[in-house]
């Protein structure tokens, strides 16, 4: 009985020892959202101080060694220095420690480009939030803070998330992007995360349709509120400082968003689709894949264009009213350009976010383990745009109905949708 009463005793010491702590960090925390030490940002991009660098989020990272990786987008000729001030949740201290910056590799010539800036994590802190700034000295108070996202990872709540870069110049394909959306369904995408620049207002609509129906996520990008951004990849020479609205930016952002919500990640533009020819669905497709490949956590599929100037009619009903619908009908296009030997086939990925540290448009510039080419008997990248051999006859061209094997679900849901939005909003519905 002593011993029964000890031991009961014991539990009791350490249940009261935990909730002390649960409370003690729960009060901190509130202590660190509501005191005056810095105001928390939430905006998807904030400029700090000095101007010339611009906070994405904060994100913690325990892969290599316990860090909090800051994406930031710095001016790379000028800022040589960061130092982290963390708001530890433990000893309710805030220790100030100098920062590593990590500029990523392709930034394409342009004075601005993303930077990792990594922040060691002392023990006995776990910090909630951090605030970065480029002296030691730098009085916090009037400094931003920033969650530091990725603490808990979770459970994942996607098989497939697709990240897609920029939309901007008042992007107005509207019926491209309902079939895409359509089509990343069909697929396996439970998930499309999308960085709003600017979109027409019939998008607008869309865009409220699939966020309601819990498909899409978007993440406000006003890029050029803080820099002029260029719609170029390569710098012109001209006065713009980033290229391509910050692409690389949000592509990485998204990797590590979704870094434990997602079991892959796909990175491409809205007008690109990786197309299965041996298997259904992605699904299947990458448990081949991972199967034949168990070390790789970076999937490459080849780029192929299917002109928008070439146009074959399927024949199909239903879809007489599309042509009502701004943009461009994916259904009408199945012969793609053939491959240049002399030049680069650019490719678009899926990846395992936990594998990837940093990430380019068309490869992984740093990452855990090694990256596959997959073959374009597998599949391939069905990229829907204006030619790029435009010479071409029509001869050479190389028909393609892949796409068709979707045609009865593509086409039935496709119109649901636009019957809740745009033939809705134009009375047109009865006439489907």
């Amino acid at each position: 009985m002593l011993f029964l009463g000890s031991a009961i005793g014991i539990i009791l010491l350490v249940l009261q020892t935990h909730h002390l702590s649960f409370i003690k960090q729960n009060l901190f925390r509130k202590w660190a959202e509501e005191s005056d030490v810095g105001a928390i940002s939430n905006d998807s991009i904030t400029h700090l101080e000095d101007k010339r660098t611009f906070v994405i989020a904060a994100y913690y990272d325990n892969r290599e060694k316990q860090r909090i990786r800051i994406l930031s987008i710095i001016n790379n000729t000028e800022v040589k220095e960061f130092y982290c001030s963390l708001y530890c949740s433990i000893n309710n201290k805030i220790p100030t420690l100098k920062a590593e910056i990590d500029l990523h590799e392709d930034i394409f010539g342009f004075p601005y480009g993303l930077a990792d800036v990594i922040c060691p994590e002392p023990p006995d802190c776990e910090p909630n939030y951090i605030s970065l700034h480029q002296s030691p000295d730098t009085d916090i108070t009037h400094q931003p803070k920033f969650r530091i996202k990725n603490r808990e990872p979770g459970v994942f709540t996607a098989n497939f998330t697709v990240c897609i870069s920029t939309m901007f110049g008042n992007y107005s394909n509207t019926l491209q992007f309902i079939q895409t959306i359509e089509m990343y369904k069909l697929l396996g995408a439970q998930r499309v995360m999308i960085y709003l620049h600017s979109c027409s207002p019939q998008m607008e609509e869309v865009l409220k349709y699939y966020i309601k129906e819990g498909v899409v996520e978007v993440v406000p990008w006003p890029i050029d509120r803080y820099l002029k951004p260029s719609k170029s990849w390569l710098y012109p020479n001209d006065d713009t400082h980033i290229g391509y609205y910050g692409q690389v930016t949000t592509l990485n952002d998204c990797i590590y968003r979704n870094m434990y919500r997602s079991k892959f990640v796909l990175l491409n533009d809205i007008d690109e689709i990786i197309l299965p020819f041996k298997h259904d669905n992605w699904d299947i497709m990458m448990e081949s894949l991972e199967k034949q490949h168990p070390e790789v956590g970076i999937f490459l599929f080849e780029n192929h264009i299917f002109p928008i100037t070439v146009t074959t009619d399927g024949h199909f009903s239903d879809i007489s009213n599309w042509i009502n619908v701004p943009g461009i009908n994916i259904m009408q296009h199945v012969h793609r350009e053939p491959d240049r030997p002399d030049f680069f086939n650019a490719k678009k990925m899926i990846v395992n976010p936990r594998k990837v540290i940093q990430t380019s448009v068309h490869s992984a510039l740093k990452s855990y383990g090694p990256s596959e080419n997959v073959s374009n008997k597998t599949a391939l990248v069905y990229h829907c745009r204006g030619p790029l051999q435009a010479a071409l006859a029509r001869e050479s061209l190389i028909e393609d109905k892949t796409i068709w094997r979707y045609n009865v679900s593509l086409i039935n849901n496709v119109n649901a949708v636009l019957h809740q939005t745009i033939f809705k909003e134009n009375h047109l519905f009865n006439k489907l």
